[in-house]
């Protein structure tokens, strides 16, 4: 297939055209959740997911980027996208393309649609690639619902410097009349929300305005105008991801009359979640089982500053045995941005580079940018080369693999 020779252009036209020459695939679509947002689409993507298979229904989703194989970024009817259909799709795109221009992710995009559109389900989960306004899945006319997960500095060379400006961005996907629920944001990436939503006549829903979660010794709390709902603890870790689930609460809580889902099922998604590379404590596995007794191993693909902060806040509660920190992250992030709020929680950490990946720092930068965010660190070949190093200088320790979500892939393939 002719990629275009620009990896990421925000632009429609390319796709709109193709999809134009496969009869439109994306007009005819099961009623669409669209999800925006700089963190936490992924998690919020899971636990809808979680909820609405609770609930008897078959889901499409469409998420990016895959962490072990390509067919994780599209899924059928509740199953990853096989090989055969796959292959075909893309066959197929590529020969009505015509040797035209096309993205990656703009091809990608398509493949989902096609696949959406030739296999029945009740409801697509679609969460944008970068930014929203000219992200190639933002071709869908009338969603049923539009989310936006936090907003904060990520893609900046792509979606603007500020946060209103990027918030400018994601808020593109709100839609003419359409509801849309909002995780709680910065004041700049709110006001521009609001905004966008009285533009449009869309309706509202934001967390700490219209909705709000208190979390309680059995899980959470979800308080709307209509009522007050208790939840278990999210089965994802981290304090960020009750906030996460509320988020999801509230997509239910709009789209009251277009599904029916129990409170029941709210509950049992919430708990029963899975999605990796997300505070993930790694109890198997090559990296795992090098590691002795009492020794823990944890993994997450967070990769921004916000992100950086999260886990910082988390990282604030183990102080049972020391940290360590195995880094590797892409040119395209901010690595001092995403490692200082770490540097008072971690003992030391390990710069690596990400396998396999063209885009990724070097040892020696990442090495660079944490000792400038104030981290005692060195440089190591591989993950497997600094757990060995770490196994070597403490008797028991907790490691955390971290700085992206392409590192966390390979861990978890056991290439890294």
């Amino acid at each position: 297939m002719a990629l275009h020779p620009t990896e990421i252009d925000l632009s429609l036209e390319r796709i709109q055209r193709l999809l134009a020459k496969l009869g439109d695939p994306h007009k005819n679509l099961p009623p669409v959740i669209h999800v925006a947002g700089t963190n936490g689409k992924g998690s919020l993507i899971a636990y809808l997911r979680a909820i609405f298979e609770a609930a008897d229904y078959k889901v499409h989703a469409y998420t990016s980027p895959h962490l072990v194989t390509f067919h994780e970024r599209i899924l059928v009817a509740g199953s990853m996208i096989e090989e055969e259909p796959l292959a075909n799709i893309l066959d197929e795109i590529e020969q009505v393309n015509d040797g035209e221009g096309i993205t990656f992710f703009e091809a990608t995009t398509v493949a989902a649609f096609l696949a959406f559109h030739r296999t029945a389900a009740e409801v697509v989960l679609l969460e944008t690639g970068l930014g929203g306004r000219l992200d190639a899945t933002n071709l869908i006319e009338c969603p049923a619902l539009t989310v936006l997960t936090p907003i904060d500095l990520d893609h900046q060379m792509f979606l603007g410097e500020t946060i209103g400006e990027i918030a400018g961005e994601k808020a593109g996907i709100i839609k003419p009349g359409v509801p849309c629920v909002s995780a709680a944001q910065a004041h700049e990436a709110t006001m521009v929300i609001l905004e966008k939503v009285a533009e449009l006549g869309a309706s509202m829903s934001m967390e700490n305005l219209d909705w709000r979660i208190m979390t309680t010794p059995e899980g959470f709390t979800f308080q709307t105008e209509g009522g007050t709902y208790s939840c278990p603890h999210p089965g994802l870790v981290g304090d960020h991801q009750y906030h996460n689930a509320g988020l999801a609460a509230a997509c239910v809580d709009a789209l009251n009359g277009v599904f029916e889902i129990s409170d029941s099922a709210v509950e049992s998604g919430i708990r029963d979640v899975e999605w990796p590379a997300r505070l993930q404590q790694l109890a198997g596995g090559v990296f795992a089982d090098m590691l002795p007794e009492k020794w823990e191993l944890w993994l997450d693909g967070g990769h921004n500053p916000a992100a950086g902060a999260m886990l910082a806040h988390h990282c604030s509660r183990w102080r049972d045995k020391p940290l360590y920190l195995i880094c590797g992250m892409l040119n395209t992030k901010d690595p001092v941005g995403f490692l200082k709020p770490l540097a008072d929680h971690a003992d030391f950490l390990y710069a690596v580079p990400v396998p396999g990946e063209g885009k990724s720092l070097t040892a020696e930068q990442t090495l660079k940018a944490a000792r400038s965010a104030g981290l005692l660190a060195k440089e190591a070949k591989s993950v497997k080369a600094a757990i060995k190093t770490i196994l070597e200088d403490d008797d028991t320790a907790r490691i955390l693999i971290c700085g992206s979500l392409y590192l966390a892939g390979a861990v978890l393939a056991g290439a890294a």
